[in-house]
């Protein structure tokens, strides 16, 4: 069975001194902001052996089309993502990767 979808991942790299921070703040803020956006997702911990030093932690958002994820990339993710920002400034990089069906 064949689904068109477009999912968007999101992968958050927080350093190593913001640890037990950013694992407080996935269990409450995170979490609820996601139940928040009514859509399918998946959170995961990524594990690697080229990572060293923090962690990171991957988000995919699954969206029944390319133009529902544009319009949440444009109205809805600036406000997640700065919330984000505004707690951990220049100790996390945030990186979008889209996922489109073949």
């Amino acid at each position: 069975i064949f689904i068109k979808m477009a999912i968007l991942s999101i992968t958050f790299h927080i350093e190593e001194t913001e640890l037990l921070k950013w694992n407080k703040y996935l269990k409450s803020v995170l979490i609820y902001d996601l139940k928040n956006i009514n859509k399918k997702y998946l959170l995961t911990e990524v594990e690697s052996e080229m990572l060293s030093e923090g962690k990171n932690t991957n988000l995919l958002i699954f969206f029944s089309n390319q133009e529902d994820r544009f319009l949440f990339l444009e109205q809805i993710f600036p406000h997640f993502s700065k919330k984000i920002i505004t707690n951990f400034g220049d100790k996390i990089l945030i990186f979008k990767t889209f996922l489109n069906s073949i």
